[in-house]
């Protein structure tokens, strides 16, 4: 599902003052999904060295090993074994913040970010096991 560009826009500005789980709340409402969002000490996997490549891409696994199931990377996947890093979610905002608006999503959902466009949609392929 597209997301209209000034509602991106509007996301990808948090302020300070913002409050990230309100926000987060009305982003689940928004695109149907439950509010599912991660401990801050949960780890994601982040491949740190792509995050200047387009599009900007995030999938929601299940949960496991103390990881909350987010995976973030810019440009292609690549299957090498280091190519995540694990990250705790409280660090998520300093480095990306367009996906703080996103991280309640519940398992199961995508994000892709690219110069004026995003899109998010429900993929059940992440949730195979």
């Amino acid at each position: 599902m597209r997301e209209p560009d000034g509602l991106a826009a509007q996301r990808n500005e948090l302020g300070d003052g913002m409050n990230h789980s309100l926000l987060q709340r009305e982003t689940c409402e928004q695109f149907g999904s439950s509010f599912d969002p991660p401990g801050k000490d949960e780890r994601l996997g982040i491949a740190l060295s792509t995050l200047s490549r387009t599009p900007l891409n995030a999938a929601r696994h299940l949960a496991e090993n103390g990881t909350c199931g987010w995976y973030v990377w810019g440009g292609e996947l690549a299957d090498s074994p280091d190519f995540f890093q694990p990250l705790h979610v409280h660090h998520l905002a300093g480095l990306v913040p367009a996906m703080v608006p996103y991280l309640a999503l519940a398992p199961g959902w995508r994000v892709l970010w690219a110069p004026g466009y995003v899109d998010v949609w429900h993929d059940m392929a992440l949730l195979a096991g």
